[in-house]
Formats: structure tokens, C-alpha cells, sequence
């Protein structure tokens, strides 16, 4: 079905942007009509059977019905171009919306959770029929059909929103299975399986509201590039001839498919500065064509000619190690006065770090000195933005 009304309301001249758009309102559109569906159907075989669990689940397709209608309107205004007043497009629309759906599955779960937990205490008897039977056991196959889909086009347009929402369809399969098979075990003992299995249902929700929010809320608030993002800028910046090294990366995500990144190149001093401004002016145009991002690139000049300062930085960087393997460093220079040398370099730590920035800037100047005694670290301990 999808693939039909794709034919019809996809552009196929469109660019990226305009088909990532169109297949995010077709999609948010055919999960608000399938949903709406499924809670009438659901709602119904809830009342014909009194069952708190089918109910339940029936008010989480109502749920997934809202969002998608927020999903929908979130690729909508996603979709619309740059303009004065936002000159970074309006990309973050999608993880707003995402935040939104999350804020109601959550309020959908709290109601539920109290309507199953009152259940348990005043259990009420369960009429399960061939009528609900059917109802439940259709409803599990259209939610497996939506998870397909929006799996298939999450990987293909890279939309978190579609394959978190691929994910909760499959969630809800499973849930609506446990509601069958307590709607069926209901009639065979005179424990108040229902209840408990509405509270199930109401848990899982929760659940899937806290998953949904964590995943939205980290891109608005600043998660890091994923290693292999990172690997494949590290890959192409360094795949140039010129470029000796990269430190400082920091991505910016204004929104799916709207990335702007910074970096530190390390190039020799030697070479003409022309010539190197027009190399990182390839690096910049390279990253937009094959990644799709903006790329500010900052020239850091490396003395490659002077065999003392290479050689101590090799040494110094072993002793670094010694410390701690995951410590890094950057912007290595040397400068001698008549009395003794500053050794000037920055340091990178991870977060969390078992010692203290003061610990390790005393770690690493005690090392130094050993290396000589009229050798001065200077030193500026920083943390990495990947």
C-alpha cells in the first residue's frame, strides 16, 4: 500500500529534502488512519468483552494515532527551507515533534496504569468471543505491516523518527499478543489476569514514552557524533596528502540531514599557504558532496622540519601514554629562552576521567621534566566534543 501511494504522492524529481519530506507526512498520515482504526476496533472489543487489558491497549493506538499526526506535522515544518529568521532550516521540527509524541505516550501510560491498577483491586468479569479473537488478531498484523515499512524507509531516508516509530509498532504487536493470550487465559481461571495484563500493557507503554523521550531530547541537547560519523570525516580529511592530522571535531545537528561540523587540520608550516587553503578548500566541498555537511576547517601549522621538536614530541607523547592510553594531544610546539624551554601542547581527556585536570596537568609536567630538565610543560587540559 505504501509503495502505491508513494507512486502517487512522492515526487520523483523532488530533491532529498522535498522526498524526506513527502514520505514523513505519507507515512505520519497512513499511521494516523491505520490507528484511528485500530483504537474504533480495539474500543469496541473492549466493550464487548469488559476487558481493561484490551481497552488499554486500544487507548495506545489512540496514542500512536496523535503521534503520528505529530510526526506528520513535524516533517511538514521540517521540510520548509531557510529563511532570515532561521538560516539553519527548520530541521529540529522533527526531534520537537518526537518530544511531543513522547510527552503523550507517557500521560496515555500514567491513565492506563491507574485505570489497571483500580482493575486488579475490583476485578470485573471477562466475555471473550471469536468476534475479539479476530479483531486482536488482525490488529497484530497491521501493526507488524507498519513496522516493516517504517523500518524499510527509516534505514533508507536515516530518520531516527521513522525507525523509533518502526520500533513501537513492533512493540505494540507484542503487547496486543499478551492481551490476546490473557483475553484467552481469562476464561479459564478466576485470577484477574486482565488487570494485571493491562498493567503490563501500561508499563510497556511507559516505558516506550521514556525510550522515545531520551532519543529526542539527546539531539536537541547536544549528543555526540556517532564513532562511525566520525570515522568517515577522520577517513576523508586524512585521506588528503596534505593534511597531517585532525583534532578539535565538533558536529553541530540542526536536524536530519542538516549537520555543520569544525575541525583543526594539522599542516606542514613549510608548504605554501596557498596551496593549503586551496586543499582545505577541497577538504570543505568534499564533505559536503559525500557526507551532506558544512565544514568550517581551521589550518594548524605543524613544524615538521625542526627534528628537536618532533622528536620530543614523539617522546612526550609516549611518556602520555604511559599515563593513560586515551589521553591525546595537539598543537605541540616548543619555545627555548635563555634559561630554560616551554614545552607547549594541549591535552585531550576523555570525560569522566579517573584523575582530576589537576591531576593529570601534574602527571604530565612531572614526565616532561624527565625528559629534561630545563623542559617546561605548559599545558591546557580540554575534553573532546566526539
Amino acid at each position: 500500500m505504501i509503495a502505491l501511494l508513494a507512486r502517487l504522492f512522492v515526487p520523483r524529481d523532488g530533491g532529498e529534502a522535498d522526498t524526506r519530506k513527502a514520505y514523513g507526512i505519507l507515512c505520519g498520515a497512513v499511521g494516523v488512519g491505520l490507528n484511528i482504526l485500530l483504537f474504533a476496533g480495539k474500543f469496541f472489543a473492549g466493550l464487548l468483552s469488559g476487558s481493561i487489558a484490551v481497552t488499554a491497549d486500544a487507548f495506545n493506538n489512540l496514542s500512536d494515532a496523535g503521534s503520528s499526526f505529530v510526526t506528520l506535522l513535524g516533517f511538514y515544518l521540517a521540510g520548509r527551507r531557510p529563511d532570515a529568521g532561521h538560516p539553519f532550516g527548520h530541521g529540529r521540527f522533527e526531534y520537537l515533534s518526537g518530544l511531543a509524541v513522547a510527552v503523550l505516550i507517557l500521560l496515555m501510560g500514567f491513565e492506563l496504569l491507574q485505570a489497571s491498577t483500580s482493575k486488579i483491586f475490583h476485578p470485573e468479569t471477562v466475555e471473550a468471543s471469536p468476534l475479539v479473537t479476530v479483531i486482536l488478531c488482525a490488529s497484530i498484523a497491521v501493526k507488524l505491516y507498519m513496522a516493516c515499512y517504517n523500518r524499510r524507509l527509516g534505514k533508507r531516508l536515516h530518520s531516527p523518527a521513522m525507525e523509533a516509530t518502526a520500533i513501537d509498532s513492533l512493540s505494540d504487536a507484542l503487547s496486543t499478543l499478551v492481551v490476546l493470550l490473557a483475553t484467552a487465559a481469562g476464561q479459564f481461571t478466576d485470577f484477574a489476569v486482565d488487570g494485571w495484563c493491562g498493567l503490563l500493557v501500561a508499563l510497556f507503554i511507559l516505558r516506550s514514552g521514556i525510550v522515545a523521550a531520551k532519543e529526542t531530547l539527546d539531539p536537541l541537547l547536544g549528543a555526540p557524533p556517532t564513532p562511525e560519523f566520525v570515522k568517515q570525516i577522520r577517513d576523508l580529511v586524512l585521506a588528503h596528502p596534505g593534511i597531517m592530522g585532525l583534532h578539535d571535531l565538533i558536529v553541530h545537528d540542526y536536524g536530519p540531514g542538516r549537520l555543520m561540523i569544525s575541525l583543526h587540520a594539522e599542516v606542514p608550516a613549510s608548504e605554501d599557504v596557498l596551496s593549503l587553503h586551496d586543499e582545505i578548500d577541497n577538504i570543505e566541498r568534499e564533505l559536503r558532496e559525500v557526507l551532506g555537511c558544512e565544514a568550517v576547517i581551521h589550518m594548524d601549522p605543524v613544524d615538521t622540519n625542526n627534528a628537536v621538536t618532533a622528536d620530543t614530541r614523539r617522546r612526550v607523547k609516549t611518556l602520555i601514554h604511559c599515563i593513560d592510553d586515551e589521553i591525546s594531544i595537539h598543537d605541540f610546539r616548543m619555545v627555548t629562552g635563555p634559561s630554560h624551554t616551554n614545552v607547549i601542547f594541549d591535552v585531550v581527556v576523555p570525560y569522566h576521567f579517573r584523575l582530576t585536570d589537576q591531576e593529570v596537568e601534574e602527571k604530565i609536567k612531572t614526565a616532561v621534566r624527565t625528559l629534561d630538565g630545563n623542559y617546561y610543560a605548559v599545558i591546557t587540559v580540554e575534553r573532546s566534543y566526539t
